[in-house]
């Protein structure tokens, strides 16, 4: 997929972005998704078109964010989280930290689709090399629906890029005015404003009134303290995900996921991370031909540990890692090594 890489520069007076106030400069990335999302009824809150307003319209829409930071706004992409791609993560990846090393930018805001914000932000929060706030917010209504939230959460997103409080905290989500860290977050409902929480961890903070609160900062390593990078890479290894269940399948779809040149599959395992026997003994064999094999849990959340004699031949437990974030973690440490064994050290470490 080709990607839109626009920019688009939203002027707050005399001199752009670069102003002497003391206001912070707060740059807005805008990949699609239903905060840009738009349709003909005032009602609907499905049905709409994902990413049809640009950034300025969304920055236009919330005209309070520029009390808050001088704000300049780049178009990435405008697409259907849903079809997001290596690409676009690389190009937004090397754009933020390109961004950030300047001491023009105090943070950065992504809008973004929520149904793959959650893999958008972990990525983010392991190759970012900034302390400086990297926010991602969207919506769960289109922006033509009268009870839209795209604007409050875009305005909350600005006021937590803005705060001195927020660096140091790696990548973070906000929504409904929950703040949430990248490395706990998940979506968990189709249709609900609340559609995000942190269900292992709970809520990193809340934002009332522009008013930034936290709870606590994420243990796990994050951005700098981070040892994955993307400055060099154009690719991604191909890593893909494995559904598990009853009477599953004798094998097929991992033995065709191998043939397409698959380097890593995440099982979404049944209960804390089981996978039939049928499909496992053909992971098994895959395995003694290079493939690395990481069980998560099809759950929704609890900590996934691959049993003693599992974790000899080189089955790798996901912990707290659902199966969408375990694959993103395990792209990014093929990027690093094959050995299961350094892999393995990776998802006890993040």
């Amino acid at each position: 997929m080709r990607v839109i890489l626009c920019y688009i520069v939203f002027l707050i007076g005399m001199g752009g972005i670069a102003m002497a106030d003391d206001k912070p400069n707060i740059v807005i990335l805008a990949t699609g998704g239903t905060i840009a999302g738009s349709t003909t009824s005032h009602i609907e809150t499905t049905g709409y078109k994902a990413g049809v307003l640009s950034v300025n319209s969304l920055i236009q829409a919330v005209p309070e964010i520029t009390n808050l930071a001088n704000i300049q706004a780049e178009q990435i992409s405008n697409i259907d989280s849903a079809d997001m791609t290596d690409e676009i993560w690389l190009t937004l990846a090397k754009r933020i930290n390109i961004l950030l090393e300047s001491n023009n930018v105090d943070g950065i805001v992504i809008t973004h689709g929520t149904d793959t914000m959650e893999e958008t932000a972990f990525f983010l929060h392991l190759v970012t090399k900034s302390t400086k706030p990297v926010v991602l917010t969207g919506a769960m209504r289109p922006s033509s629906a009268m009870s839209a939230d795209g604007p409050k959460n875009l305005y909350n997103a600005v006021a937590l890029a803005s705060s001195k409080n927020a660096n140091n905290k790696g990548v973070m989500i906000v929504m409904n005015d929950r703040i949430q860290s990248a490395r706990y977050a998940t979506k968990i409902h189709t249709l609900n404003t609340d559609s995000f929480q942190s269900l292992t961890s709970g809520d990193m903070g809340y934002i009332i009134d522009g008013a930034v609160y936290f709870n606590f900062t994420p243990v796990p390593p994050h951005t700098t303290k981070s040892i994955f990078r993307v400055d060099n890479l154009n690719t991604l290894p191909k890593v893909d995900i494995l559904y598990s269940y009853s009477n599953d399948g004798l094998g097929v779809a991992a033995k065709a996921l191998f043939q397409s040149k698959v380097k890593g599959i995440v099982v979404a395992g049944s209960g804390a991370g089981s996978i039939h026997v049928f499909q496992k003994k053909i992971l098994k064999d895959l395995m003694q031909q290079g493939l690395i094999v990481v069980q998560s849990s099809r759950v929704g959340s609890g900590i996934v540990l691959a049993n003693q004699e599992d974790s000899k031949i080189g089955f790798i437990g996901a912990k707290d890692l659902n199966p969408q974030k375990a694959r993103v973690l395990l792209m990014l440490g093929l990027t690093k090594t094959n050995d299961f064994r350094k892999i393995n050290t990776f998802f006890k470490q993040y």
